[in-house]
């Protein structure tokens, strides 16, 4: 969760993506404050980086293959700073998701995800089938037929946690007009380039 912490909130007309597919001068910048133009990345990563779509369907149709969501790490956490972007308060109790998409073919990696979600907010339903892990949160989201809206709020260069250079985006997935999930997913370059 701490990933989140002091990170501030963009202006509504300064988020990355949130009318338009192409920006032609846009550009993703590293930690390390290296910039690469969007231009420059693969086809494929940037339609990722702008699609308000199911990742894992996409992944499938662009491999070829099947792909599982395998949940690493699930728990619970009492988060100890506000995450704005989702209206999280210090000592909000929150589920932390860590998951990898993976082709059950290939056995690749396709991507990481790592979401923070207000549980409280959710249907009870929902709510069950996500803590007992039963498929991934957009394809969960598809099947209950609750009406979301996906905001692409960051997107740039990171490191995975085996060291890759990964391609990332976080958006929040708002339900009944409320923030309700944040999730960041990393892409790493090699795989798509």
């Amino acid at each position: 969760m701490h990933r989140y912490f002091g990170r501030a909130d963009c202006e509504p007309a300064e988020l990355p993506f949130r009318c338009d597919g192409f920006a032609r001068a846009a550009a993703i910048t590293s930690p390390s404050g290296d910039r690469i133009p969007l231009s420059e990345l693969p086809a494929f990563l940037r339609a990722l980086l702008v699609t308000d779509g199911t990742v894992t369907k996409i992944l499938e149709a662009y491999f070829w293959e099947p792909v599982a969501v395998d949940t690493v790490e699930q728990r619970f956490e009492a988060a100890q700073q506000p995450v704005s972007w989702i209206s999280v308060e210090a000592g909000d109790c929150c589920l932390i998701r860590d998951a990898r998409l993976r082709g059950t073919d290939s056995g690749k990696t396709f991507a990481e995800a790592f979401s923070l979600i207000r549980t409280e907010l959710i249907p009870p339903e929902f709510r069950q089938r996500l803590i007992d892990r039963e498929i991934g949160i957009g394809v969960l989201i598809r099947d209950s037929g609750l009406e979301s809206y996906r905001e692409v709020l960051d997107v740039g260069l990171d490191q995975t946690a085996n060291g890759e250079t990964a391609v990332f985006r976080t958006y929040r997935i708002i339900i009944d007009g409320r923030p309700v999930i944040l999730i960041t997913e990393y892409f790493p370059l090699s795989l798509y380039r």
